[in-house]
Order: structure tokens, then sequence, then C-alpha cells
């Protein structure tokens, strides 16, 4: 089970951020998860939201080089190495992680972390079959109030 994540190219200049930001919440779409990395004149945004078809189109309406990428949403403890027991079943199934990042809010007592790895349907199976739990779009849009 995965979610769709947008990508977007944003500037490195100041205002940029915002700008997005605005034309997003201008729109009725939502950020649930928010990843910001930069390279010297552009940064990477990755994002979850809560309508994905929908944000990609507007920000490609609006000039921004963008796309949708599938990665895996998983419940984790939020406690001290509540993460382990996910990476420990990755690492066992010989699946690398390209980039991690967590959502702001969690579900339920547990934390969401959004994983992007290169083999995502042996991972989805992976993670299952050491009983972490993977999260729907339905479920992180549920879990921040909407």
């Amino acid at each position: 089970m995965s979610v769709k994540q947008i990508s977007v190219f944003i500037e490195n200049r100041q205002g940029a951020l915002e700008k997005f930001t605005r034309l997003l919440g201008e729109n009725g779409i939502d950020l649930n998860a928010l990843s910001m990395a930069d390279t010297t004149n552009f940064g990477i945004l990755r994002a979850i939201v809560n309508e994905p078809a929908k944000a990609l189109q507007l920000v490609k309406d609006h000039g921004y080089t963008a796309n949708l990428t599938d990665v895996l949403a998983v419940a984790v403890p939020d406690s001290p190495g509540g993460l382990t027991d996910a990476l420990e079943a990755l690492t066992r199934g010989n699946v690398s992680i390209e980039y991690l990042y967590s959502l702001v809010r969690r579900v339920g007592e547990k934390a969401v972390i959004i994983f992007r790895v290169d083999k995502p349907d042996e991972a989805a199976a992976l993670l299952a079959g050491a009983h972490v739990e993977l999260l729907s779009h339905q479920a992180i849009a549920q879990a921040n109030g909407h």
C-alpha cells in the first residue's frame, strides 16, 4: 500500500516557499507532511497533500516542475527505538531507503514516517510481515482531522 507524494522544484530565493504554500492554500490543498532539501539554485520540496493529482496539475499550471511519486506511510511506536523494527525488516529484505521524513502529526499514539525505497512492493510486504502498520492516504488525512 503506497501513498502519493508530490515533489516540486522551487527556486532558492526569498519568498519562493511562501508563494508556493499560498498557491496551495488558496486552492484548498492541505499539506499533511513536508520535507525540503536544497541544492545551489533550487530546493526539492516533497509533500503529502490531501489531493495529490489536483496539486500536481495546479503547480504545473503555475510553471513549477513537479511529479508524483509512490512512497510508503508507516506508523511506528512514538517511543525511543520505535523506528527500529521497520528499519530491521527493510534491512533483512535488502531494501534500500532513498530518504525518509516524518509527519508532524501522529496517527493515534504512533508517529508516521514517510519512506521512499528502491523496492516499494517488497518493502510493503516486508513491513507487513514484521507487523509494521502501513497507512493509506485516507488514514493520513483522517489523522490530520480531515
